[in-house]
Parts: C-alpha cells; structure tokens; sequence
C-alpha cells in the first residue's frame, strides 16, 4: 500500500528528492501526488517512508 499526499501539503518539494524511486511527482489537484505503482515504502532503502520524515507538514499518509 502506497502513501498519499493531502490537501494541506504547502509544495515545498522537500519530499521529491527524499524519495529513493522518484514515485513524487506533480499533481492535479495538489501540489504532488505519490504514483501508488512507483511507491516501495522505502522496503529495502530506509527504515521509514523518506517522504514522511521530509515532510515539514506533516500532510503525508499511507493511503
């Protein structure tokens, strides 16, 4: 199960590099949306989702 990006998400882009499979990438909606094909839950790259720990908002989630 992927990570989703909510709507407080204030865009700035901290995420996107944090992410080991580039799964970030710009949204429709919002500022980013998480691709939930691309997302690994950073298995095998960290010992927790790199996307949350980036996040100075605190609007990433798991889906």
């Amino acid at each position: 199960m992927a990570y989703k990006i909510l709507d407080h998400c204030g865009g700035c882009s901290a995420c996107v590099p944090a992410c080991p499979v580039q799964a970030i990438v710009p949204g429709d909606e919002i500022f980013f949306e998480i691709d939930p094909d691309r997302c690994t839950e950073c298995e095998g790259y960290h010992d927790t989702p790199a996307c949350i720990e980036a996040c100075p908002m605190e609007a990433i989630v798991k889906a």
